[in-house]
């Protein structure tokens, strides 16, 4: 039985997946980043004895230690943060905070489940990063640019272990806009400070306005097609490098990457 750790599996469209692999031949890490939210899975996981739940804050050195002891078959690297606000004026505190934890915190799990899988000489890495990594979005520039370093990092990841003599598989996964109230939560954040002073304080509302409507307008509110992508990433016997879904904005990064 192959074993799956999947990293902030709280809620949203891991969660989706990891509920549907706990119904495959896999026994499921599932990961969170408090002991409050531990409680909450470790109640609706009860009944299934392939499903041990963890308490993994990514960027505690001691949470992560914890991994060392684990066969890793499968790493499904998720948890992340978001900050908004301008590039021009955002404390340099959030990017970094946030570049901890999406960039840095990942890579150094990703390190530890490694070095048991390169010895074992099969494994796979899939890593969660964004259509938001490849098309920036105004007040979005520190998220946008952990997804981009994601992004570069995994594929740099890709190209050396093909180096050496052991089956390991990486994958990244490149979700556009979902509803699951993450984009909403993370694009709020920026007007703890700039509703009270900003270079932009005469556009705040068109602003406001524009993002509301960008939402309404471009997030998928079914999750089942990024779900599916990366069921089929942990599941079948050879991956593709990249998934990117849903479609339609899949295409539209892939015209920017063209014309940019």
């Amino acid at each position: 039985m192959k074993k799956v750790l999947f990293t902030g599996a709280r809620s949203g469209i891991i969660n989706k997946v990891a509920d549907e692999i706990i119904n495959h031949e896999y026994f499921v890490y599932i990961t969170v980043h408090t002991k409050s939210e531990l409680k909450i899975i470790k109640e609706k996981y009860k009944q299934k004895s392939n499903v041990k739940c963890l308490k993994l804050d990514i960027t505690s050195e001691a949470d992560r230690k914890k991994l060392e002891n684990l066969d890793i078959d499968i790493l499904v690297s998720n948890a992340a943060t978001g900050e908004s606000g301008s590039v021009a004026e955002i404390s340099m505190n959030k990017v970094r905070e946030n570049f901890e934890t999406n960039v840095f915190s990942n890579f150094e799990i990703v390190q530890i489940v490694l070095k048991n899988m390169i010895r074992k000489g099969e494994g796979r890495i899939i890593m969660m990063s964004s259509l938001a990594g490849i098309i920036p979005i105004p007040f979005l520039g520190s998220y946008c640019a952990t997804k981009a370093s994601i992004i570069k990092l995994t594929e740099a990841l890709n190209l050396e272990l093909k180096l050496l003599d052991a089956k390991i598989d990486i994958c990244l996964i490149e979700p556009g806009l979902y509803k699951t109230g993450f984009n909403k939560l993370m694009l709020d954040k920026k007007y703890d400070w700039m509703d009270i002073d900003t270079y932009f304080k005469e556009q705040i509302a068109t602003i406001k306005q524009t993002e509301n409507l960008f939402l309404i307008f471009f997030e998928k509110r079914r999750l089942n097609s990024i779900k599916n992508k990366i069921v089929e990433a942990i599941t079948v016997r050879k991956p593709k490098f990249i998934y990117r879904s849903p479609i339609t904005q899949s295409i539209v990064a892939k015209i920017y990457n063209i014309l940019k």
